[in-house]
């Protein structure tokens, strides 16, 4: 698999060569790709290869998702180009798009909604987990393509610090715009975290996509 020099992937599951799908893992903010990796333990699908890209410097991009675009600016080129640059490669080892999940937390998550809107088409899943889109209130949601009833989930508090709850409904009826099944689960009270229905949640997505595989 042969990616750019300068990008680090952490990897678990399955090799390429006998998965029968890939799990694209962003990190939060302050976080690390062998971190997120421990997902794919607790996610426990032996068919799956799972790869985490690192960010550089250990953030995605400098702000707040929320602040406008041009402050997020050049990082925020710079992390998509990160997570298409994984999907290509995965593409390089026959990996269809709709063989691929795209899944974050925090900051991870917002980078994974935003790629996909921005790239849409028909893939294996998306989970977003505490996260919505990137962008100030009002930015524009054009995206052109559509996601083609890819499977998204979105979960979060309904008080979390970090993600206010309007942009997850937001965020939520902008991908079903774009042609995406969306579920969305608010959790109350809960902090910024991942809680065990989250878990399941992404579990059902990934046994939907190797039924979908076995077909």
């Amino acid at each position: 698999m042969a990616t750019d020099q300068s990008l680090s992937i952490a990897r678990a599951g399955a090799p390429l060569s006998r998965a029968r799908a890939a799990m694209i893992l962003l990190h939060g903010r302050g976080a690390s790709a062998e971190g997120m990796l421990s997902l794919a333990e607790v996610f426990a699908q032996p068919d799956l290869a799972y790869l985490a890209p690192q960010a550089p410097g250990h953030s995605w991009y400098p702000q707040s998702f929320l602040a406008p675009l041009a402050q997020n600016e050049p990082s925020l080129t710079r992390a998509l180009g990160i997570v298409g640059t994984t999907v290509e490669a995965l593409a390089g080892e026959g990996f269809a798009p709709e063989r691929i999940i795209l899944a974050g937390f925090s900051q991870g998550g917002c980078l994974a909604l935003e790629y996909a809107a921005r790239n849409a088409r028909h893939f294996g899943g998306v989970a977003g987990l505490s996260a919505g889109l990137i962008g100030p209130e009002g930015t524009p949601r054009d995206y052109a393509g559509t996601l083609g009833g890819t499977p998204v989930f979105l979960g979060c508090s309904d008080v979390d610090s970090h993600i206010p709850l309007g942009r997850v409904k937001e965020t939520s009826k902008v991908l079903a715009g774009l042609g995406a099944t969306v579920t969305e689960r608010i959790y109350p009270g809960m902090g910024h975290t991942i809680n065990d229905d989250e878990i399941g949640q992404v579990r059902r997505l990934i046994a939907g996509l190797l039924r979908d595989e076995g077909e």
